[in-house]
């Protein structure tokens, strides 16, 4: 079974040794650059795609190969994110393994615990939904009218917007996970499907 590590510093010139030595220990082959990638300098607020090493490291495991990190906290920003990676994975036939959390997905305790994620995950989801509705209704109360910057169809933010709504996640929840308003995840989903030629009535 080919393993790999992930490990992840939030500045370039942190020492990610006490993340290596806990994944060398776990199996992983720390020197050979093909099954262990760090993300330099990448904070812990940047969702898991836009990390280049993981996003690099998701698209090159495969059916029964592993991955192991040090921390969960290595993996995503909150419980949406972990569990977005963790269904990728799955779905792929992929194995995860977190050390300090003794989570392991080979085994029914592992998968049981994802499974409780999953249900913390839809609880996140409905306060998001819940503060997201709240706080529109508040503004509109308020009379309140957001401006529209100009979005074209090369925005990068086209992709990333039809991305997660790929991958289940609400239009609301979308938005969270992009710092953007709901109205402007609306645009680039539009502009998405005009790009495509689909159509957007």
């Amino acid at each position: 079974m080919p393993t790999y590590g992930y490990a992840r510093v939030s500045t370039a010139d942190q020492d990610p040794q006490l993340q290596t030595d806990a994944l060398a220990k776990a199996g992983v082959q720390t020197e050979n650059r093909k099954h262990f990638y760090i993300d330099r300098g990448v904070s812990g607020s940047v969702p898991s795609r836009e990390r280049p090493q993981l996003s690099a490291l998701l698209e090159r495991v495969d059916a029964g190969d592993k991955l192991i990190v040090w921390k969960l906290d290595r993996l995503g920003r909150n419980t949406l994110d972990v569990l977005s990676v963790l269904q990728e994975l799955t779905d792929k036939g992929v194995q995860f393994e977190s050390v300090t959390e003794k989570l392991d997905t080979s085994g029914p305790m592992g998968r049981a615990m994802v499974t409780i994620l999953a249900a913390f995950a839809q609880l996140e989801r409905d306060l998001i939904h819940e503060r997201t509705m709240a706080g529109l209704a508040a503004a509109k109360a308020k009379g309140k009218l957001g401006g529209r910057p100009r979005v074209t169809a090369d925005d990068p933010r086209v992709k990333r917007a039809a991305a997660l709504r790929g991958r289940g996640f609400t239009v609301e929840e979308t938005a969270h996970q992009m710092g953007l308003g709901v109205a402007t995840v609306y645009r680039l989903l539009k502009l998405g499907r005009e790009a495509v030629g689909e159509p957007v009535g």
